[in-house]
């Protein structure tokens, strides 16, 4: 019996320091490899860095980005509202212009049309005739162009009128005539027709 209990004895005693380990030091073992990782390479390190200084420029570069679209959008806003209002004074001068010169294209109408049907072939009223077509092509080369009234149904946007009359030949609200000519620039109305309205 005594031999017995030696034997348990010695089992105990035989029993590496691993194995006599408890179920908690064997949980720590099994983290410490876990806590001690190896440290990561120099070449590692380097493109971990190298990852990070790049998203920074990704990054920047789309900052960049946005910011050159916004200029490009403000500066070409900006152009197109400079075009639009060169437009605008250049269209402002050519009717100041045009306004002060229909005065002398007045006369020079109402010139030919006292000329005598005999003396219209003489040189000076040929004369007189071409220096007026020639006024009237100018005018015609810049935008200028006569508003159509005679026959046309009245449009207070084009037409001034200054007399009416009842002709039963004729439909409602008709032009039957023109007194002084009106005229347009590129479809912008300088100077209204002043008309006689039929009905």
């Amino acid at each position: 019996m005594k031999d017995k209990e030696k034997e348990e004895k010695k089992k105990v005693t035989d029993v590496s320091p691993e194995e006599a380990a408890t179920p908690e030091e064997e949980g720590q073992e099994a983290k410490e490899p876990a806590e001690n990782a190896p440290e990561e390479t120099p070449q590692e390190k380097e493109i971990r860095e190298l990852t990070e200084q790049l998203e920074q420029a990704r990054k920047q570069s789309e900052d960049y980005l946005d910011r050159l679209r916004r200029s490009m959008a403000e500066f070409d806003n900006f152009r197109k509202r400079t075009e639009k209002e060169k437009e605008q004074e250049k269209t402002k001068g050519v009717l100041e212009v045009v306004s002060t010169v229909l005065p002398l294209l007045d006369n020079f109408e109402r010139a030919l049309a006292s000329i005598p049907e005999d003396e219209k072939q003489n040189a000076t009223a040929k004369g007189v005739e071409m220096m007026y077509q020639q006024f009237v092509s100018t005018l015609k080369g810049i935008g200028v162009e006569e508003i159509p009234a005679e026959g046309e149904p009245f449009d207070p946007n084009k037409h001034n009128a200054v007399m009416h009359i009842e002709d039963e030949k004729m439909d409602e609200n008709i032009v039957c005539e023109v007194f002084q000519k009106g005229y347009s620039y590129k479809g912008q109305v300088v100077r209204c027709s002043m008309v006689k309205v039929a009905n």
